[in-house]
């Protein structure tokens, strides 16, 4: 069959994007195996936080352009000159592995009964993978091989809403996937299960 791919629409290739049922976010030690597919299954060093808010995650990027005209005032040259990328989402779940995203792997001390030591955060590198369902079983997974947490939400505790912890990633550039900041895998949903550990 010929290919005609890029010759015409295809309401297939339209999507929502969905957490998988395991989850949206694992995260590990910096140094960790990384992914290199959407379907093989993750390490066992991967945890999940847990839920995250309805709001899901949102990845965004940030560039500066310089600019340069001729004496006529044409502009001649414009080129990107800086490029960060973010990832924001919320974790829904008060547990070990939310808690050690929030503040720090080395502040948080427990299984069921936690202690919490609040204090200046220290650049902590993490490797993060976000797990996505989307249409026409597909699957994305979204690889970040240096994460820092570099923003923090306000937390707020009262009886009408649920508590939830506002945290926003960015992207380091790593030299384990060729300088990218992060590297994205899509796939047709396989039967292999990508969590880490399932019975």
């Amino acid at each position: 069959m010929a290919d005609t791919s890029g010759k015409t629409v295809n309401k297939a290739n339209v999507s929502l994007g969905r957490s998988k049922a395991t989850g949206l976010l694992w995260w590990a030690p910096s140094g960790t195996e990384l992914p290199t597919d959407a379907t093989t299954a993750l390490p066992d060093a991967y945890r999940t936080p847990g839920y995250t808010s309805e709001d899901g995650v949102t990845n965004s990027v940030d560039t500066d352009t310089t600019s340069v005209n001729d004496m006529n005032g044409t502009q001649v040259l414009n080129e990107i000159t800086s490029y960060s990328e973010t990832f924001q989402l919320s974790l829904l779940e008060t547990n070990a592995d939310a808690m050690k995203l929030r503040y720090g792997t080395d502040a948080v001390t427990g299984t069921d009964a936690l202690k919490i030591r609040h204090k200046m955060p220290k650049g902590e590198s993490l490797v993060l993978v976000l797990e996505l369902l989307l249409t026409g079983n597909r699957v994305k997974r979204i690889v970040i091989p240096d994460a820092v947490l570099t923003e923090i939400g306000d937390t707020q505790y009262d009886s009408g809403d649920a508590i939830v912890y506002d945290l926003t990633f960015t992207a380091n550039p790593s030299p384990l996937i060729d300088g990218d900041t992060s590297r994205e895998y899509i796939a047709t949903a396989s039967t292999t299960s990508t969590k880490p550990s399932e019975s």
